[in-house]
């Protein structure tokens, strides 16, 4: 648990930082180690149910990507010795065993939301758990497996494709570009781990991912990516003729983070360090190579986009750092958010550290946009402002302001420490 003091200090070095500076290792571990212990505090039992309007259990989407943060910060704090791992580790292995380590819904589920969750538990899988020291639980993985052969498997359900009727199986399933995130990860990481078995049908799991992908991309709604601009129209509602108030098309920051997240994650899950840890396959706190198991024959389709993306969140960052809620309409509901902003960072921090984006000028957009958002949104106590609660477009959960909290308090966390471990994996390069 962070103290007053401690966390100060954080904030005075920040604060005596140039903005072209690097962040100190220990800073960026503090920050969000005293982010996450305020939600731990405020959440002590991890498997009791939500309540927003009505009660939803807690592997719901929310909390799934609060947990692919968690997971990424009990790791580093792992390789760093920050005293938290075994701490945070109960708390995640006590959450999943709560759900049976199932989707929401159970494994019939074909709705991205209900198993995000999944991501956690396949990574949960490799982890050594420092209780019992034994790691590779086919408990925690089992449940995922039969949800993603189910989808697979799926025949038959009609979806609508510029006005069309179609019927091709499930790869229509993810309508809303936030499912990108929820579910194309959760196959990348069962490929990965098919791939490590020596099991033939790793490639199953990358195709369908693929295919779900693609049709997001090119086919619902007339296609939900506009290439031209490198961004994505969230849902085929905002696709033109809609338009923002300035006639700008309508590119939703957290959506544009949803998307630009799950590429890394899809991506990253293809990559083995070159010194990973025997066993877990753990990647080691400053790598710099890696082997790409070749399992998924779109990696490069992958990074196209991500790369579109990338010069395409750059040309649009505000020059306080943050980026608009309305990415192409800066007096639509303008201000500080940080959900959208951390995912940026996030990628864009793996981007520099895989070697696909240049230090020289990205470095300088990672380091002053996390100080800008330590500063700006994280409290003394650890609470986050400026996360937009949940929604579809700029004018939902408004108004975003330092004190307000958010209908859903998770998930902002989850994009912070995603965004603050892959800096600290960075620094370390």
């Amino acid at each position: 648990m962070k103290t007053k003091t401690s966390f100060l200090f954080v904030l005075s070095v920040l604060a005596c930082m140039s903005v072209e500076a690097q962040p100190r290792q220990e800073e960026v571990m503090a920050a969000m180690e005293c982010a996450n212990d305020y939600f731990m505090r405020k959440y002590p039992d991890p498997g009791k149910p939500t309540f927003v309007k009505k009660e939803r259990p807690s592997n719901l989407w929310t909390r799934g990507v609060y947990f692919e943060g968690l997971v990424a910060l009990t790791e580093v704090e792992r390789q760093t010795g920050g005293g938290r791992y075994g701490t945070y580790y109960k708390y995640i292995y006590d959450w999943g065993t709560a759900h049976g380590w199932t989707p929401r819904n159970g494994v019939t589920t074909r709705d991205a939301d209900d198993y995000c969750c999944c991501q956690t538990y396949l990574d949960m899988y490799w982890m050594d758990n420092p209780m019992t020291h034994v790691f590779k639980d086919e408990a925690f993985v089992a449940p995922t497996i039969q949800c993603v052969d189910n989808v697979i498997g799926a025949k038959d359900v009609p979806w609508v494709a510029g006005g069309q009727v179609k019927s091709e199986g499930s790869d229509g399933d993810w309508t809303w570009i936030d499912a990108i995130q929820m579910g194309l990860p959760v196959f990348s990481k069962v490929a990965r781990m098919r791939c490590f078995f020596g099991a033939e049908d790793a490639t199953v799991y990358t195709e369908k991912g693929w295919a779900m992908y693609e049709a997001t991309r090119n086919r619902i709604g007339g296609g939900l990516f506009n290439a031209e601009d490198g961004l994505w129209w969230r849902d085929a509602d905002f696709v033109p003729p809609y338009a923002e108030p300035n006639g700008e098309d309508c590119y939703w920051s957290r959506g544009n983070g949803w998307v630009y997240a799950a590429l890394v994650r899809a991506m990253d899950a293809m990559l083995v360090a070159r010194r990973a840890e025997e066993g877990t396959y753990a990647e080691p706190l400053g790598e710099r190579k890696w082997k790409n198991l070749g399992a998924d024959a779109h990696y490069k389709d992958y990074l196209k986009d991500y790369l579109a993306m990338t010069d395409a969140l750059v040309r649009c960052q505000r020059g306080d750092r943050f980026w608009n809620v309305s990415l192409h309409d800066e007096g639509n509901y303008g201000g500080v958010e940080l959900s959208g902003t951390a995912l940026f960072i996030y990628g864009m921090a793996w981007g520099v550290r895989h070697g696909y984006l240049p230090k020289k000028r990205f470095l300088p957009v990672i380091y002053q946009t996390w100080d800008a958002m330590v500063k700006t949104c994280l409290h003394e106590d650890g609470f986050l402002g400026y996360v937009q609660g949940t929604g579809k477009e700029p004018k939902d959960s408004q108004p975003v302001t330092y004190d307000r909290e958010p209908d859903f308090d998770d998930y902002g966390l989850g994009c912070f420490l995603l965004c603050g471990t892959e800096i600290v994996r960075l620094l370390n390069q």
